[in-house]
């Protein structure tokens, strides 16, 4: 008789999103009559840029000539978009990526969940905690991640490194040594970023442990401050110990189109062997390539045009989230974030758990936002909007949040 692969029954409940979705569900349906405006899930609003909606015409009316059709990708992406990858995004910011060391998919999502398959089980994982929930379910499913113990809502072999207000939302060294590091910045969900000397200290700790660092970027476009890495490449001695994920969802609104990448260096090895061949093994035996039009759509963004209108983009949600957090203060809230990352991460108020705060929020504002919980124990206590919406929905929030 077959078997399951049981580890996917240790998970939990669902998948923080599907349970927000489903309660915000249940409250439409006996609420028909009210208005609700979604800051809750990270997806964006704004329609894709002219720059990169003449690039996907461009693209499809290629498809219908026989001289210019394109099929199955290459394993590791289109060369055109590759190239501009490793300059823009590397080359420019002084890093050393070469174009054959980008690995172009479908989103930064399949491929923080997808990396761990190239790691044996018993490595040990360390998260920040709050922590984007993908990186550690995902190492559930695999039997990575030991026992959940649900009074403390954590799991036995995963090391949490608390991100509270004590430390300024940033991780510190854990006491115990990992062998997979994850870290984001600027961080989902709470929206916090380091230095680039902190980061280097990170890249440094990893290559001194043996340890590897899978760095999820996908929030870079919005870094504002200048102390700030776009890329943990800057930092010297990351091509022996880091893996970079990287997403066009939040930066070119791709969330609907569905495009990223990986960055794998060849100087990155367990013993003699290159991580890079292993995850060019994984890669070409499991994915076909995002769509040649997709590509060209991503080629599009490194364009003059493209930059400057996504530029524009990026300053419109940023400005949500100023817009956010000030109005949450005004209310009195204790309020961070919103400054290098389209997150603004709140205390709930009186004591109240985040999930409380969630129905409380929603009953009385009918504003949707996500329980901090729903990230790790330590978000516990916490609530996370998001800067995706439009203005008007921003500011009208604003306004309802402040005559609860």
């Amino acid at each position: 008789m077959f078997k399951i692969n049981d580890n996917y029954l240790k998970l939990p409940g669902s998948y923080l999103f599907s349970t927000i979705a489903k309660k915000v569900n249940e409250y439409t349906a006996a609420n028909p009559d009210k208005d609700i405006i979604r800051l809750g899930i990270g997806d964006v609003t704004q329609p894709l840029a002219p720059a990169i909606i003449e690039a996907l015409h461009g693209a499809v009316d290629e498809m219908a000539h026989a001289e210019t059709f394109h099929g199955y990708a290459p394993d590791l992406g289109y060369e055109f978009l590759r190239s501009a990858i490793a300059k823009n995004d590397y080359a420019d910011r002084g890093a050393d990526i070469a174009a054959d060391e980008i690995f172009v998919s479908d989103g930064a999502k399949c491929d923080s969940g997808n990396i761990q398959e190239i790691f044996a089980q018993d490595n040990k994982i360390a998260v920040c905690d709050p922590v984007y929930p993908v990186y550690v379910d995902t190492n559930v499913m695999a039997g990575r991640t030991g026992t959940y113990d649900p009074k403390t809502e954590t799991w036995s072999d995963v090391i949490y490194m608390p991100c509270t207000a004590d430390n300024d939302f940033a991780p510190d060294f854990p006491d115990e040594v990992p062998d997979i590091i994850y870290l984001c910045f600027p961080n989902n969900p709470t929206g916090s970023t380091i230095t680039k000397d902190q980061l280097q200290g990170w890249v440094d700790y990893a290559n001194k442990n043996g340890a590897v660092i899978i760095y999820d970027a996908a929030y870079e476009a919005y870094i504002s401050e200048d102390n700030v890495a776009h890329t943990i490449y800057e930092c010297e001695g990351a091509r022996t110990c880091a893996i970079e994920l990287k997403s066009f969802s939040k930066n070119a609104g791709f969330t609907g189109v569905r495009l990223g990448y990986a960055v794998v260096p060849k100087d990155l090895k367990c013993g003699d062997v290159r991580l890079h061949d292993l995850w060019a093994r994984r890669h070409g035996t499991k994915y076909n390539g995002a769509p040649y039009i997709v590509q060209r759509a991503g080629e599009a963004v490194y364009s003059d045009a493209g930059k400057e209108q996504l530029k524009k983009q990026v300053g419109y949600y940023m400005n949500n989230a100023k817009v956010i957090f000030e109005g949450l203060k005004d209310a009195g809230y204790t309020v961070s974030g919103g400054v290098n990352a389209p997150y603004i991460w709140l205390k709930t108020p009186d004591q109240m758990t985040s999930w409380e705060f969630f129905d409380y929020l929603l009953e009385n504002a009918n504003v949707v936002g996500t329980p901090g919980s729903g990230f790790g124990p330590s978000g516990e206590g916490y609530f996370r909007l998001t800067a995706f919406g439009s203005y008007e929905n921003t500011v009208a929030a604003m306004e309802r949040i402040k005559n609860m």
